[in-house]
């Protein structure tokens, strides 16, 4: 498996705790996870008995071993006394010789004082109840503080967070990142139990999880069929918050036949899609802003699902799985997303070469495109509730406008304008929510670019504004910051992620100076650095290459 970066998602500033808590495994917490694995409580509980008996059993046998070596040493050393005491001619002593004892001046009384114990000389000492008290002692007990302040979370921070594989191990790592000093750091990691493919941030607090306040949490997809839910603000977290979409015994595990054999060319079969829960990977999430208990999930089943985060999905039975299943599309669902202006509308995207959108309250009633290629990301436009975009495995990116599109997919749907952006996949698009008409497209041909569209005369114009190669291979994910209009995270093939303040680049700043007036948002004069406006965390191995490739503008 490949060392890779498969997903990025922010986390707005104000929303993580400033002090993150530790994940605490007590007896309440194994009864949650229990549930949420489906395993039996006493079943767990014996299995970690014998774990703790067996390490016993082990550090006893190391320590007996230790002993008889000790044994061994003395019993051998007593020898070796003996053996010399053999050749010394050792006098008998005179039982009536007292002189040792020197007892003439038994009775005779010594001038010099005595201490009496070890607190004897302690007069005219102040006493002080702690450390902390104590003025002379420089060096307090501040491990805990000194560790705490480590981990705190300013207001001005943002959060990053990375789906990332390397060396086999998948996990999750959140980032720092202070705009004010430039600088991006690791905070904390999660483990996750298979590659992730998408991520998607959300507020709202799952059913299964501790009641707090805190509301901060990333919902994962991966090879694996249920959805992993973890909150951002514990620390050391063994298990995640809630899985949503795992069934008691679920068919996502079970090997399918691959045909007959008597055909050399082999097809794989798809498996038998189920109402309640995905039956394969997870590829594409989003979370409902307006209705946030919603969360939509597309997979490699050929279904989009609809998921109510408040269910409890230990309850059991109907209410623990899904409660819409849709069935739009022929061949594995790449991606899918809300409309932010119209909350009950879903749009999504196909390895079957089309992209339908539908009210979720009624799905029979869904239009749709071909587009000539599979879809690998789509986004609506936030500044229009009826505009979207696709970007495809070819390497076009179509804006389509959703009113004109048809019910039925023979009927022939024209694009609003086609962008050729990339040599190879465009895997990744994002629109930016600050401004209108300022897009950012990824793709395999390493490359990161923004492009501007304007629109005149009812005709939409399209321009490249600046492209770079910003080190992190072939792209995956490109998103624009949710807090500045000129910052973006790029990561990709090099399990490694970059951000980009495009604000130092003097053609962005000329392209969408005006643009930012308009949003009412200043445009920031920034000074030009070398890494040219790249911030990233620097690795040993490539700190000469940290900034980037070319910048064109």
């Amino acid at each position: 498996m490949s060392n890779l970066i498969s997903a990025v998602a922010w986390v707005r500033r104000g929303v993580a705790v400033q002090h993150p808590t530790k994940y605490v495994l007590d007896d309440k917490e194994l009864e949650r996870v229990s549930a949420l694995a489906r395993i039996e409580l006493e079943d767990a509980k014996v299995e970690l008995q014998r774990a703790h008996e067996a390490a016993q059993s082990m550090e006893g046998r190391e320590e007996g071993d230790d002993d008889d070596g000790d044994d061994n040493e003395d019993g051998e050393g007593d020898e070796d006394e003996d053996a010399d005491g053999m050749d010394i001619d050792v006098k008998p002593k005179n039982p009536e010789d007292l002189s040792e004892y020197n007892l003439d001046d038994y009775d005779e009384e010594d001038d010099t004082p005595v201490a009496t114990g070890p607190f004897s000389n302690i007069k005219g000492l102040t006493y002080y109840r702690d450390n902390e008290e104590d003025p002379y002692i420089t060096l307090k007990d501040d491990e805990e503080d000194a560790e705490r302040e480590e981990l705190e979370i300013l207001p001005t921070d943002s959060l990053l967070v990375t789906a990332k594989t390397e060396d086999e191990i998948s996990q999750l790592e959140i980032f720092v990142y202070d705009e004010s000093q430039e600088n991006l750091y690791v905070h904390h990691d999660l483990m996750l139990p298979n590659f992730p493919l998408c991520l998607e941030w959300l507020d709202f607090p799952p059913a299964s999880s501790i009641k707090t306040r805190f509301r901060n949490y990333i919902a994962v997809g991966t090879l694996d069929p249920e959805i992993e839910i973890w909150s951002l603000d514990v620390l050391e977290a063994m298990y995640p918050t809630t899985i949503l979409g795992r069934p008691d015994e679920t068919k996502a595990h079970v090997p399918m036949p691959l045909g007959t054999g008597k055909k050399k060319k082999k097809k794989t079969k798809h498996r038998e899609m189920q109402k309640g829960y995905h039956v394969d990977a997870v590829l594409s999430l989003s979370w409902n802003r307006h209705q946030r208990n919603l969360l939509a999930s597309a997979s490699a089943d050929r279904t989009v699902k609809l998921w109510d985060l408040t269910r409890d999905p230990t309850s059991g039975g109907e209410d623990a799985g899904a409660i819409r299943s849709f069935d739009v599309h022929k061949d594995k669902v790449q991606s899918v997303q809300w409309n932010d202006k119209e909350p009950s509308v879903l749009l999504t995207g196909s390895y079957d070469r089309t992209v339908r959108t539908f009210d979720s309250r009624a799905p029979d009633s869904c239009v749709g495109a071909v587009v000539g290629s599979d879809v690998e990301a789509l986004r609506w436009d936030p500044w229009e509730s009826y505009g979207f975009y696709v970007a495809l495995e070819n390497g076009l990116v179509l804006n389509f406008d959703a009113r004109t599109l048809p019910s039925n997919l023979d009927t022939p749907s024209v694009a609003r304008f086609t962008l050729s952006a990339h040599d190879g996949a465009a895997s990744s698009i994002d629109v930016n929510p600050h401004m209108r008409g300022c897009i950012v497209t990824g793709g395999t041909d390493k490359l990161v670019k923004v492009w501007n569209v304007t629109e005149e005369d009812e005709k939409r114009n399209v321009s490249l504004v600046t492209s770079r190669d910003l080190g992190v291979g072939k792209v995956f994910s490109t998103v624009w910051s949710p807090d500045d209009p000129l910052t973006l995270a790029a990561a990709g093939s090099k399990a490694k992620m970059q951000i980009w303040d495009i604000g130092s680049n003097f053609g962005a700043r000329k392209a969408f100076g005006a643009k930012l007036r308009e949003a009412g948002r200043e445009l920031r004069e920034k000074e030009a650095s070398e890494r040219g406006g790249i911030i990233g965390v620097v690795d040993d191995d490539d700190e000469e290459s940290d900034g980037g490739g070319r910048d064109d503008d």
